[in-house]
């Protein structure tokens, strides 16, 4: 039969391609044979961003002391064992540490952007690099996007930190953005009515709305900008009132639980746990916004002193959230995540701190049903060069992607434009076995 007989698109046509070079890939990921990609059964994504980039050396991938007066590379701290056999972390993660059977901490993740904190942070979000022709989806919304929300009154994706570009919808449009806040004293802005907006009045002015949108939709037709407003303007009017806003009110909870989770990241990580329950699909929580160091995790000389009560802080809530999910057997449907837009090299800047490091470094996986190993991947004496199992940034994704049971070989639309969701990643088998 030919080609023409077949009448392949040009779609039919990459998808064929797509899924030629995603079941090679998953070949050379150790696998003697082409074998399906594997699938898990999280629902949910709680996913921790460590702005600024947190040293694997001095966390999750420790090594021998170094000594920055005396420009000896290595760890900061001493490291400590884990429920894992031959799995160590930093003395910081004392907390976590008995949970590391939970836990992957992913050792060999890698990419090359390095020097520039906006686009690693956009290489880390995104799943690519910055590009002048495509606004990619971030992993957010993408996830929002293939799966909706949970529940049909609550978002799909809820940002507790500040909006940016590389954590937003791109091509996908406002129906698959985030809905954010930055206080987890109140609820985002704009949600709850004004005062002296009781039902009556807030009836008579959805009226007004529903007229006026009709007839933009009448004027612009399927115009995509008229088309993303409406969705954000649907998604504002479902979620606005005190219902939702419910969920924002964290002295509902006891008080013992409150103080587990500890300060102000702990937190909103305690809400993260809070919009699981009410239906939300992924939820991104910033790290990089309370800094307790001066600089947070962007360690360049003497920030570094001090970066011991992040991880301390890291360690608390991270631990909390994991028991406290277990405990409401949430844990195997919640997948956690911990990303950082690149790790730390094991020399001593001049000023006793550390620069960059993207070609080796650390993100984690808890919960979400996977099979955890403590650790996943080896790197040499000093945390600086992956020795097995590399897992590049699209596999990292696809990772967290086959966790929820979407396809990560599958392709999105700009328009006409095909766009693999991962970028030809492939999941972590071993994960999954």
């Amino acid at each position: 039969m030919t080609l023409d007989r077949m009448k392949l698109n040009r779609r039919s046509a990459l998808s064929l391609a797509a899924g030629g070079a995603c079941l090679s890939a998953f070949s050379a990921h150790g696998n003697e044979q082409a074998s399906p990609l594997p699938s898990g059964n999280a629902e949910h994504v709680i996913s921790i961003w460590l702005g600024g980039g947190m040293g694997q050396i001095d966390t999750f991938d420790p090594k021998r002391r170094g000594d920055p007066k005396a420009k000896k590379a290595g760890s900061y701290y001493n490291s400590i064992a884990t429920a894992v056999d031959g799995v160590q972390v930093c003395e910081h993660l004392s907390t976590l540490a008995p949970l590391m059977d939970r836990v992957t901490a992913v050792r060999t993740v890698h990419h090359d952007v390095i020097d520039e904190h906006a686009a690693a942070s956009n290489r880390m979000h995104t799943g690519r690099p910055v590009t002048g022709t495509v606004v990619y989806p971030s992993l957010g919304s993408i996830v929002a996007n293939q799966l909706g929300a949970a529940s049909d009154d609550a978002p799909p994706y809820v940002l507790i930190g500040y909006p940016n570009v590389s954590r937003g919808a791109g091509f996908l449009g406002a129906a698959s953005g985030y809905l954010y806040l930055t206080d987890t004293s109140k609820g985002p802005s704009g949600l709850s009515h004004p005062y002296g907006i009781n039902a009556s009045r807030q009836s008579r002015r959805e009226q007004f709305l529903a007229t006026t949108r009709r007839a933009a939709r009448e004027r612009f037709g399927a115009d995509k900008k008229v088309a993303d407003y409406d969705d954000a303007l649907s998604q504002t009017l479902k979620l606005s009132g005190p219902d939702f806003n419910r969920v924002f009110q964290l002295d509902e909870e006891p008080a013992d639980l409150r103080n587990q989770y500890g300060g102000e990241f702990g937190q909103r990580c305690l809400l993260a746990r809070r919009l699981v329950e009410r239906g939300v699909r992924f939820i991104e929580v910033s790290h990089n916004l309370n800094f307790l160091n001066g600089t947070g995790w962007d360690v360049h000389n003497d920030g570094i002193v001090n970066q011991h009560q992040l991880i301390q802080e890291l360690d608390v809530a991270m631990a909390a959230l994991i028991t406290d999910l277990e405990a409401r057997k949430m844990l195997d449907k919640t997948l956690i995540v911990i990303t950082s837009e690149f790790g730390r090299p094991p020399q001593f800047d001049g000023g006793g701190g550390r620069g960059h490091q993207g070609k080796t470094f650390t993100c984690v996986l808890a919960g979400g049903g996977l099979k955890h190993r403590g650790a996943y991947g080896e790197t040499d004496e000093l945390s600086q060069s992956i020795v097995t199992d590399p897992v590049s940034v699209p596999d990292f994704f696809a990772t967290i992607h086959a966790s929820l049971g979407i396809d990560p070989a599958k392709y999105l639309y700009d328009g006409d434009r095909p766009i693999p969701i991962t970028d030809n990643g492939v999941p972590i088998a071993k994960l999954f076995a």
